[in-house]
């Protein structure tokens, strides 16, 4: 199984150069001043969304973005209503949506899926979220929101606090942010939920400072930006688990009183009990204009994407190891067995192209 054709697909922002990302940020901010003049950008054009867990934000933003281009959508958002409920494999299914479509959003639950449909679709593909892999239009979202609320995206100290383990939202902007001078990170989680080694190891491959902590009162008295995730209960293998981090790191009045004035408050949403309502009415609290940002940059991407503007990078460029399985049980390899195991890399270490796991052979 192979790349079936070069479409210009976003799996992963940073598949894609930062000079790309910055034409996209562009267009997004015009978009947002003058969004008549591409009301009828995307007419006669049709997007498939297929949700495989539920969205509010992501899904909705996308086809309004859609919509406010003029262009027209189908799909669906629960599986149980589609022929998966059937026992239909991912791939026959996108197949048949990216037939349809001239271009298709796709949110799932296992890591590496959207990669794997992106290997026989008929259109360009984007990423609405793979599992706790990545979530790349949530990640322009936030650079598009920093852009438009900083001024800049270069020389910022970046707070991440909560489930910095499951957290894809988190994965994908850090990954992101190294590509811009002067970035800092705080990481605040409790040791069971805290980052990830392989992005750690990314950050110190590139010289980025970074400092862990577990009191978001001890360490946001000097951050540009507090990035806040919600403890997600989906993400873990019993309701114990998830009670045991629960309720670990809320935001509230106090705490935001030892803030920087310019700090701004950053969250994916939806949020559960990290943030306290009364947070809702500080001026820094920049979540509910965050999403309405994540439209403008969805209107940027679709509009981009489907004029065929970019460069189409390969999926795949490692090589399939047939007797070789990727360590990672959430990876979407183990789920849809018929796939090829694609790995990069060589010697005793293999990295996953579906998911960016290290196996050891």
């Amino acid at each position: 199984m192979a790349d079936s054709k070069q479409h210009i697909h976003l799996i992963d922002l940073n598949d894609h150069p930062v000079s790309w990302w910055n034409k996209l940020l562009s267009l997004a901010h015009e978009i947002r001043l003058n969004p008549t003049l591409y009301s009828k950008a995307c007419e006669g054009k049709i997007m498939g969304t297929l949700f495989y867990e539920p969205s509010t934000r992501t899904q909705m933003s996308f086809q309004t973005a859609m919509l406010r281009l003029g262009g027209t959508i189908i799909g669906f958002d629960n599986p149980a209503t589609s022929s998966v409920a059937k026992g239909e494999n991912l791939k026959d299914t996108t197949k048949i949506v990216s037939g349809y479509a001239d271009i298709m959003v796709m949110r799932h639950p296992v890591e590496g899926s959207v990669k794997a449909a992106a290997l026989t679709a008929e259109c360009p593909v984007i990423n609405a979220g793979d599992g706790g892999h990545l979530h790349p239009t949530q990640t322009l979202t936030d650079l598009f929101t920093l852009k438009e609320e900083k001024g800049t995206l270069k020389g910022l100290k970046i707070g991440f606090c909560g489930d910095l383990k499951n957290g894809r939202t988190v994965h994908s902007l850090i990954k992101a942010m190294l590509c811009f001078k002067g970035t800092e990170f705080v990481l605040i989680s409790t040791p069971a939920l805290s980052l990830p080694a392989y992005i750690k190891d990314m950050l110190s491959a590139a010289g980025v400072p970074f400092r862990e902590a577990d009191k978001l009162e001890d360490a946001i008295s000097d951050l540009d930006v507090l990035y806040m995730t919600r403890i997600q209960q989906e993400r873990f293998a019993s309701r114990e688990e998830y009670l045991a981090q629960k309720g670990a790191y809320i935001l509230d009045k106090a705490k935001m009183d030892k803030a920087k004035p310019d700090m701004i408050v950053l969250h994916p949403l939806p949020r559960v009990d990290e943030i306290a309502i009364e947070v809702d009415d500080d001026p820094r609290a920049m979540y509910f204009e965050q999403a309405k940002y994540g439209m403008y940059i969805r209107m940027a991407l679709i509009y981009t994407i489907l004029r065929g503007d970019g460069t189409a990078s390969k999926l795949i460029k490692g090589r399939e190891h047939k007797h070789t399985v990727c360590s990672n049980p959430a990876c979407i390899t183990h789920k849809e067995t018929y796939l090829p195991h694609y790995f990069e890399g060589s010697g005793d270490i293999l990295t996953c192209e579906y998911c960016d796991n290290r196996t050891l052979i």
